[in-house]
């Protein structure tokens, strides 16, 4: 028999520099995560806003999780055990999302599908 996941927890709030959010399952902000501020997940981490402080998704281990965010721009963004190095600032860009394949970041525009 498999493990149920965990169910998403969704934050209706922005992430101020000293607050962390951790869950086992994804989160959802419904806001921006400012620097300063952490997001743990043991799935996947959606911000529906600015992503400007720490995301960590995947937190147990699991490879096959995304981090999405409308404005990435993360102090810090981890995938399982791996951190991505942080690219420079460029300005104005349209959604991202971040994820592995074949054992390496690859960041492409967030679109619905």
């Amino acid at each position: 028999a498999s493990a149920q996941p965990a169910s998403a927890l969704v934050v209706a709030a922005t992430l101020r520099s000293g607050q962390r959010v951790a869950h086992e399952g994804s989160v959802l902000v419904l806001g921006d995560v400012n620097p300063g501020a952490e997001v743990i997940a043991g799935g996947s981490v959606v911000v529906w806003g600015h992503l400007r402080g720490l995301a960590h998704a995947g937190a147990e281990g699991d490879e096959k999780v995304v981090v999405c965010a409308l404005d990435l721009s993360p102090t810090q963004l981890w995938i399982a055990g791996k951190i991505m190095p942080v690219p420079p600032r460029r300005g104005k860009t349209p959604p991202e999302q971040v994820q592995i394949k074949d054992g390496k970041f690859v960041s492409e525009e967030w679109k619905v599908k």
